[in-house]
């Protein structure tokens, strides 16, 4: 016989180890997010991304990855933090979206990890399931009565917004075992007649209320292999990981943002690490493969493949670079005899809007048809550096 836990007890390990929310839900299946999976993949909306995706019967099953699951113990952790000051370095510098500055993942696991540990301390079997393909975490989030879905597709907490990464607890222990476990309201629509979210997205990828066609998400396009679409290069401009634009237009970020300045109401929010929301673009490009992964391993590269890394700096180089300047022309030059093709084609692409035709010498037998095309393709010259947004 296990001796029964109080919800309230969870709830304080949980807090105490890290998580900023926490709450509860049944583990029942959500059949609702598993036809809507299903539909958008059928529609093409989903691109080349598998995530949750893949396998839509195992994703919004909770019993698959745990069978005999009863209940989903829900954390949230706020990634809110102001941006660091530009690094002090000449060259071109490329922008990280914010959920990227600093461990809040890692804090994210300590704190479900914690509440985990004491449920297995009693005896019940527990999984920590976080940012997987085993689970769609913001469904989870609003079963539990965290948020709600907006315009944007992210999920947005009253009163705090979408800052937040997200996970949860699957475990075998039912109401019987966890007294006072809560019975979660829906929490309703607090978009209203908003609409902001679209218009600020790049790309137009947000297609409808809560739809992202990942086709056209400049995050998603980022992690992608293959040639970086052509249509969203310029609009790329000095991002070189994740996308935050429709995050920062939305009205409850944007309060969040303003309670957490000087003359707010809020707590002081903590700054970004610098070397994580910045990355001088000829260094990336400068740097071996090991060094590439041992900076940004965190990131989702797509094979582990730093060529995928290198070119995404060269699409932001033809934004923000100098054709004039000779550490810009000498990591094109190295660029165009790269041993992988995509790092090449991108080169080209490059070198191309920034002047430096005069370096496509180096590809002019190249062989590869993706080298090829990007040789006969126009490439729209770069008149002024596309301005940073911060």
């Amino acid at each position: 016989m296990v001796d029964p836990l109080r919800y309230e007890a969870l709830e304080a390990v949980g807090l105490g180890a890290g998580l900023d929310v926490m709450g509860a839900c049944s583990a029942e299946p959500f059949e609702e997010t598993r036809e809507i999976l299903e539909k958008r993949r059928a529609a093409g909306l989903a691109g080349t991304m598998q995530f949750t995706y893949r396998n839509p019967a195992r994703s919004t099953d909770p019993s698959v990855t745990l069978p005999g699951a009863q209940t989903l113990l829900v954390g949230a952790c706020s990634y809110h933090r102001d941006p660091p000051p530009l690094p002090e370095r000449v060259g071109p510098v490329a922008r990280v979206a914010r959920y990227v500055w600093a461990d809040d993942q890692e804090r994210l696991l300590k704190g479900l990890g914690a509440v985990a540990a004491n449920l297995e301390q009693v005896g019940h079997r527990s999984c920590v399931i976080s940012d997987q393909n085993h689970l769609v975490d913001r469904a989870v989030a609003a079963r539990a009565g965290l948020g709600w879905f907006g315009k944007n597709a992210n999920l947005l907490l009253p009163g705090q917004g979408s800052w937040f990464i997200l996970g949860a607890v699957i475990t075998d222990a039912g109401p019987e075992d966890l007294v006072g476990l809560p019975s979660p309201a829906p929490v309703l629509d607090g978009c209203g007649t908003c609409d902001r979210c679209g218009p600020a997205c790049p790309t137009e990828a947000i297609v409808a209320p809560g739809v992202v066609d990942a086709r056209r998400c400049l995050a998603w396009s980022l992690q992608t292999e293959g040639s970086f679409p052509r249509e969203h290069r310029i609009v790329l401009g000095d991002r070189i990981y994740g996308c935050d634009e429709c995050q920062e237009v939305c009205p409850p970020n944007r309060r969040e943002i303003l309670r957490a300045a000087p003359d707010g109401r809020g707590q002081p929010v903590p700054e970004g690490d610098p070397t994580r929301a910045w990355v001088p673009v000829l260094e990336l490009l400068e740097a071996t493969d090991q060094e590439l992964l041992d900076r940004h391993g965190r990131w989702y590269i797509a094979r582990r493949d730093p060529a995928h890394l290198r070119r995404n700096a060269l699409v932001v180089l033809g934004n923000i670079g100098d054709g004039a300047d000779g550490a810009t022309r000498t990591a094109l030059d190295a660029a165009l005899v790269h041993p992988n093709p995509v790092v090449r084609a991108h080169a080209v692409w490059a070198s191309r809007r920034l002047g430096c035709d005069d370096l496509l010498a180096a590809v002019a037998q190249d062989l590869d048809p993706m080298v090829r095309a990007e040789l006969t393709q126009p490439v729209p010259p770069l008149s002024t550096p596309t301005p940073r947004v911060t």
